[in-house]
């Protein structure tokens, strides 16, 4: 018994930790993009994440060659998930704020819960119905600011913004197609072809547009924030959380993520002077609420999860 105590602890540790970094990931985000461009970044980011992931894959001796249809829709992977949705965050950075990025991005579930009534036919009750409601109505106070005028709506100052909302659903598609994948090859190493594949597409476009000049502009700050980039949140932080998930339920690994726009919200504060204000404070937490209520099991969900 104390074993599974530790390992369960151990979990939730990790599982917070990975919530805690990628917190701050957005912030590290836009320090490094006062330096070099998103494409740059992205390359620096996941080269340095890949050699973690690489290290992970030796030491728990799980590589292998992928069948060729494993192979092809880890590319696919690999392009949704650091072409599109690294450069929807990092070219979304450059026009709104880390924690309207964080909040925005916390939608995620509400797409996942969509996606999952229409294809797989789930239905949605009054209180997810509602919830649905409440974390639109928490995107729009945080877009606007509070001030809902067509001015405020009008683009791009809310370009960013939609970048985040965009980045979140892609999410979504990139977490439902990758589902299947996992029931074949361990977590660690899905993750480790997704970021090399991905890596990989966007070097020769880097290449091409001479994108290692950005490497002479990078301050002694922007270093910083590419290695913790690199280091935690595109290394260390996949492998803690998708350790958590085997040792845990998901849902409860999940709700770690509700901590990330709040991390964020004050390590901007802090380092980037991004000013807190109530209406961001008000439309993040709807938006909190919203998710929760979505994601809330019904009795039903729980009578089949205590059969299984």
């Amino acid at each position: 018994m104390p074993i599974i105590m530790n390992l369960e602890t151990s979990a939730r540790l990790k599982a917070l930790f990975a919530a805690l970094v990628w917190g701050g990931s957005f912030v590290a985000t836009k320090a490094a993009l006062r330096d070099i461009q998103p494409i740059t970044l992205i390359v620096l980011r996941f080269a340095i994440g890949i050699l973690i992931l690489a290290f992970a894959v030796w030491r728990l001796r799980v590589f292998r060659i992928v069948a060729t249809r494993d192979f092809i829709l880890l590319a696919f992977l690999g392009f949704i998930a650091i072409v599109v949705h690294q450069g929807l965050q990092a070219f979304g950075l450059l026009f709104t704020t880390s924690g309207n990025m964080a909040w925005l991005v916390a939608t995620q579930p509400i797409f996942t819960a969509i996606l999952a009534a229409m294809v797989l036919r789930e239905i949605f009750g009054a209180i997810k119905i509602a919830g649905l409601v409440i974390a639109f109505v928490g995107v729009i106070l945080v877009v606007t600011r509070g001030a809902l005028s067509p001015e405020t709506l009008r683009l791009p100052s809310t370009f960013g913004d939609l970048l985040a909302l965009a980045s979140a659903l892609n999410w979504t598609i990139f977490s439902v197609i990758s589902k299947p994948i996992l029931k074949r090859i361990s977590p660690t190493l899905m993750m480790a072809y997704v970021m090399t594949i991905g890596w990989l597409i966007v070097v020769p476009v880097w290449g091409i547009g001479q994108g290692w000049n950005d490497l002479a502009h990078l301050t002694r700050d922007g270093w910083i924030a590419v290695a913790f980039l690199g280091i935690f949140c595109s290394g260390i932080a996949y492998i803690f959380w998708y350790d958590a998930l085997a040792h845990i339920d998901a849902s409860q690994v999940a709700a770690f993520i509700y901590l990330e726009p709040l991390v964020t919200m004050i390590v901007a504060a802090i380092i980037l002077s991004e000013p807190i204000t109530p209406i961001t404070l008000l439309g993040g937490f709807t938006i909190i609420l919203g998710v929760y209520l979505v994601n809330r099991p019904t009795r039903r969900a729980e009578a089949i999860v205590a059969r299984d």
